[in-house]
């Protein structure tokens, strides 16, 4: 492909290069990851501007530059291209660069801020029962016909470039069917830009990432650009537009405005509000939640999910829903819907069980928000005996919103009978000042530290001490991390994996968060 073959789809190019060049390898915005013959994308970023990047990019083989400085200030050697954007013009050029794989696939999107991950899980196991051939792209893997690949340590969609690489390969595996978890960052930072979206699905929008998108309408703004972009991407034969939304949501008016343009819009709710498909005669058992889902056309199905909790019942709904976009007839619908949340597979980090042989349950979810920590706990609740307590490990990430410190404690305080405050993500922030913030909400809705609630900064010696708490028939639930494998300190991600540090506190040797974390008082001598 030619460079300006390349250009020809990207929105706001300004200024173009006065020759071509030929392109053999993808496009990059990391210097260090350019290829010979692949294009540079330089873009001034919070830290680095990668316009000073552009001589190293060139070293490695870079065959052509697109930047957003003008090209008299790029000092560029090869051929030079000035977008408006840089960060909205890396999804259009890695499409292009890949064929544009998403317009030969059917493309679904899940968006929220809870329940992204397992209802996209959801929906792909529902599309394979149904004899679709579909992938899966979701914060936790990749999945590509029999292949499944990590995505990265911290949760959030892939970088664009890569995005267009697992839909290139899923073209490439013959693959008819695409289910791609849409990130907020993802959506306004350009991840899935230049993915022609077909169904937009939203699980919920609550409070969460304020300090990236600064006010709760950005954060619900960003999160509509995907009903926008499968409202206005190009149409392909055969295949519906359509917009699944949470009736139960506050938001769900606005997201419904959003996605004018759509055929069809499905509403879904688990809680009663008037709905498309709903959930009847709900039973919430410890290993399994079982109820019936009725939807349009006199469907109504018998579902039995090794999914807990009422928020996950929600989760199945919403999957439920986007396949009725794509099966039309009622009859496979209902054999789709029933075999595919059967027989789902389990999701790393999210209501894991982890068995050591203890006489309690132990449970590492991923609740990082303050409503996913309250689903969380919710469910927890429901998977014990009257008078069996519930012990919550958690903490709130540095760098982020302050403002669910205090939240996240006061739920802890509110759903769970003990509550271990710890390390989760402190980055540059103090971890004692994060902590001060939760104790303080704690005490705020009753917590008395010592008592109700403890402070062990070192996420293992937590964990461990949550563990030591439990009677039998308690539940000890570790939440905020679920499958990340590292967490970050300063600005060093470190090894971390909170089912790792489950196990080693079940077997009686607590995990270290880092070799030379301050060790806490002997946790003899903090049960309370």
């Amino acid at each position: 492909m030619r460079f300006l073959e390349l250009l020809a789809g990207v929105p706001g190019v300004l200024a173009l290069p006065p020759t071509d060049a030929e392109i053999t390898a993808p496009v990059s915005e990391t210097a260090q990851h350019v290829q010979p013959g692949g294009v540079f994308l330089a873009r001034v970023g919070r830290s680095v501007d990668g316009h000073a990047l552009i001589p190293e990019a060139v070293e490695r083989g870079a065959a052509a530059v697109v930047g957003t400085r003008p090209p008299g200030e790029a000092e560029c050697p090869v051929p030079y291209a000035q977008v408006a954007d840089g960060m909205q013009a890396l999804g259009p050029l890695a499409a292009a660069y890949y064929g544009h794989p998403s317009r030969r696939l059917t493309v679904l999107g899940v968006t929220g801020t809870d329940g992204k991950t397992t209802t996209a899980t959801l929906l792909h196991s529902i599309l394979i029962a149904a004899g679709y051939r579909a992938g899966l792209l979701s914060t936790v893997s990749a999945v590509i016909g029999d292949e499944t690949l990590e995505t990265g340590l911290h949760v959030t969609t892939p970088p664009a470039d890569e995005v267009q690489m697992y839909l290139a390969r899923m073209v490439e595996a013959g693959l008819t069917h695409a289910v791609i978890e849409a990130t907020s960052h993802g959506l306004a930072q350009g991840r899935v830009g230049g993915v022609a979206f077909d169904v937009a699905v939203l699980t919920n929008v609550t409070h969460e990432h304020l300090d990236f998108h600064g006010t709760w309408e950005q954060y619900r703004r960003d999160k509509a650009r995907l009903f926008e972009m499968a409202a206005t991407s190009e149409r392909k034969p055969g295949t519906p537009k359509g917009a699944v939304i949470n009736a139960a949501d506050p938001s769900a008016a606005y997201f419904r405005q959003m996605a004018r343009g759509v055929d069809r819009i499905v509403t879904y709710a688990a809680d009663g509000t008037p709905a498309d498909f709903q959930a009847q005669a709900i039973v919430y058992g410890p290993d399994a939640t079982r109820f019936t889902l009725t939807g349009p056309g006199r469907l109504s199905v018998t579902v039995e999910s090794p999914l807990v909790g009422a928020f996950n019942v929600a989760n199945i709904l919403a999957a439920a829903a986007a396949v009725s976009l794509l099966v039309p007839d009622p009859a496979r619908l209902a054999e789709a819907i029933a075999a595919g949340t059967r027989q789902m597979a389990p999701i790393p980090g999210r209501m894991e069980r982890i068995d050591e042989g203890q006489d309690f349950l132990a449970i590492v979810d991923f609740a990082h928000t303050p409503n996913a920590l309250r689903r969380a706990l919710e469910a927890a609740r429901t998977m014990i005996a009257p008078g069996r307590r519930v012990i919550a490990v958690f903490g709130s990430a540095g760098l982020r919103d302050r403002e669910k410190r205090r939240m996240m404690a006061e739920i802890g305080m509110e759903l769970a009978d003990r509550c271990v405050l710890t390390a989760e993500d402190p980055r540059t922030e103090s971890l004692d000042a994060i902590l001060e913030e939760m104790a303080q909400g704690a005490i705020r809705r009753g917590g008395v530290e010592g008592e109700t609630f403890w402070r062990v900064p070192d996420r293992g010696r937590a964990v461990a001490f949550g563990c030591s708490l439990a009677r039998p028939g308690d539940v000890v639930i570790a939440c905020g991390k679920g499958h990340e494998q590292s967490m970050c300190f300063g600005t060093v991600e470190y090894p971390w994996d909170d089912r790792d540090a489950m196990r080693a506190a079940l077997r009686g040797s607590p995990l270290l968060t880092l070799p030379t974390a301050a060790a806490p008082p002997e946790l003899d001598d903090r049960v309370g």
